[in-house]
């Protein structure tokens, strides 16, 4: 079968969402729950989500990180980038997508706050390492 499964109401956008759409979906659902709770001390944040981080040839860590945090400096936010490929290969379900999806943004979250993630949101788990 060639061309879409279903025809979109539009025909300038999908009917269908897309795997990134949907990945975005889910950040943005985490990220505004904690903002919720920590928009006061956060101060001005700028989140992204990003296929995949770019990685220097000479990286010598042994695996690829899930997010990145840039703290700001005078004007300029701080940015705190998801990266969508690394976290959606080590989840075998949407279920382990979203914890992992959450505990990314909640340890970058705390470590910009200087506090435990267990601070920024009790739902935490620690012991999935």
């Amino acid at each position: 079968m060639r061309g879409p499964a279903v025809l979109p109401r539009d025909p300038r956008t999908p009917e269908l969402r897309t795997r990134r759409d949907r990945f975005d979906d889910l950040v943005l659902a985490v990220v505004a729950d904690i903002e919720d709770r920590w928009q006061e001390h956060l101060g001005l944040v700028e989140y992204a989500v990003e296929d995949a981080p770019q990685v220097p040839d000479d990286w010598e860590s042994g695996t690829v990180p899930l997010s990145s945090l840039v703290r700001g400096t005078g004007t300029r936010p701080t940015r705190l980038v998801v990266f969508r490929r690394p976290i959606e290969h080590r989840s075998s379900s949407r279920g382990e997508l979203e914890a992992l999806v959450h505990r990314v943004v909640v340890e970058q979250v705390a470590e910009l706050l200087g506090i435990d993630p267990e601070q920024v949101d009790p739902r935490f788990d620690d012991t999935d390492d």
